[in-house]
């Protein structure tokens, strides 16, 4: 366990006035700081009445401690708690004791990263402390849970013995070529690394669940003017956040709005009917909506099932597109069905769950609380260098077995960035220095 040598203390309870509040405090002095203030320690994990007072003895406050000694705390070290009334000010003064009898006020999420230092959690389980602050849904608190309990940990854990293993039996075919058996030759050498390469595009696919589970997805409302798309973003988020007019073009401008589908917390975008134009304000707005479009996990692309022009979406995206026959109230649709993914109705409601579920689908969510936990970008990242590393080593099999070597060596430095056994400081700090202060 790496002990700090300063005493750190913060409150960890949000700003505002409220009925409790909390501060504190983790290291060696912190036990030593609570007696200062408190007179006598209670027993370990009871929680005891006693009175706050500043180190000339006046009482500022009567509330509960609560002492837990090292190792078996949150960090690894000594933490107490001080549970207060929950007023700023005063939570402010006793604070200013703890600092003025030895402590230091905590960096935004000092307080996780001591326990990821000594061991108490891994890299992504302090991630997902964060996430489950943070979510916005109650399938992201699901996600944010499984993470904690090692939903991503315990599969990257896995995922690196089986590389381990395979090291090993390639290290030794380099160590003794003298064998007249060719160990680089034996087919189960290709096929475990299919099966690593298999599994880890698996856990890729979770993981990108994950991300939307825990910062939301993007769709982009896209098509020709006057197709319905502002009638569209009303009909989804349930109330006018857009103006409706006749008028082709009334949507000059990105507006974006909030809104939940499936669990899943999504920021949906209305932008600018795409069509040649001359008027300056549009030409903007379109180039908004390329913007909106690049930028998107899922596009939706609405035309009105009653014009013939038979406009299609812009080549080239890199994301799903929905197909959406809009105005289906106006006419017999059947053959529209024929180029439409979709037929809805945004004036009044037809096919907007079929929608729904067709979005969920496009983002490879079937059930967001099945399996899923959170997960962030360089998870991502970590998971495709992996597969990357993978799929170079399928190459090298049989004749190069030093640099089949290398790419397994990569693939395990990918996967223990994850988990953080292989991390660098300026990763941590960019990680830590998201949390809020206190935790």
């Amino acid at each position: 366990m790496k002990t700090q040598s300063d005493t750190i203390c913060a409150i960890a309870t949000p700003p505002g006035t409220g009925g409790i509040g909390i501060i504190r405090i983790s290291g060696s002095q912190a036990q030593a700081i609570t007696v200062s203030l408190c007179g006598t320690l209670p027993q370990p994990r009871r929680a005891s009445l006693r009175n706050f007072h500043d180190l000339e003895g006046e009482v500022l406050d009567r509330g509960l401690v609560l002492v837990f000694p090292a190792p078996n705390s949150f960090t690894g070290e000594n933490v107490v708690e001080l549970h207060t009334h929950g007023g700023q000010v005063l939570l402010q003064l006793l604070l200013q004791q703890v600092c003025v009898a030895g402590a230091r006020l905590a960096r935004p999420g000092e307080f996780t990263e001591r326990a990821f230092l000594n061991g108490k959690l891994d890299l992504t389980q302090a991630e997902a402390i964060a996430d489950l602050i943070h979510a916005g849904s109650a399938a992201a608190v699901r996600a944010a849970n499984r993470s904690l309990e090692g939903g991503l940990s315990k599969p990257v854990s896995a995922l690196q013995q089986r590389l381990i293993e395979l090291r090993i039996w390639v290290e030794a075919a380099l160590d003794f070529p003298e064998e007249e058996i060719d160990f680089l030759a034996d087919q189960r050498i290709s096929e475990r690394l299919q099966e690593l390469r298999r599994q880890t595009e698996e856990l890729l696919v979770i993981a990108q669940t994950g991300i939307h589970l825990t910062q939301g997805a993007r769709l982009a409302i896209i098509g020709p003017p006057n197709a319905g798309k502002s009638s569209l973003l009303n009909a989804l988020v349930k109330h006018d956040a857009a103006i409706v007019t006749d008028i082709p073009g009334t949507t000059r401008d990105v507006l974006r709005e909030q809104l939940e589908i499936g669990g899943v917390p999504m920021e949906v975008v209305d932008t600018a009917g795409l069509r040649n134009s001359t008027d300056p304000v549009e030409l903007e707005g379109i180039r908004r909506a390329h913007i909106a479009l690049d930028s998107a996990d899922v596009v939706l692309w609405l035309t009105d099932v009653t014009d013939s022009s038979n406009s299609q979406p812009p080549k080239g995206l890199k994301v799903p597109i929905i197909t959406v026959g809009n105005k289906s109230d106006l006419l017999n649709v059947s053959e529209s069905r024929l180029s439409h993914q979709i037929i809805i109705s945004a004036k009044n409601g037809i096919g907007l769950e079929a929608l729904e579920q067709a979005i969920l689908k496009a983002l490879k969510i079937n059930n967001a609380d099945s399996q899923a936990f959170s997960a962030r970008p360089r998870h991502l990242a970590a998971l495709q260098q992996v597969i990357e590393h993978l799929n170079t080593a399928v190459g090298h099999v049989p004749q190069a077995g030093e640099l089949l070597a290398e790419e397994l060596l990569g693939a395990q430095y990918a996967l223990s960035e994850i988990t953080g056994e292989y991390h660098n400081d300026d990763l941590l700090g960019a990680i830590f220095s998201s949390f809020c202060i206190g935790k």
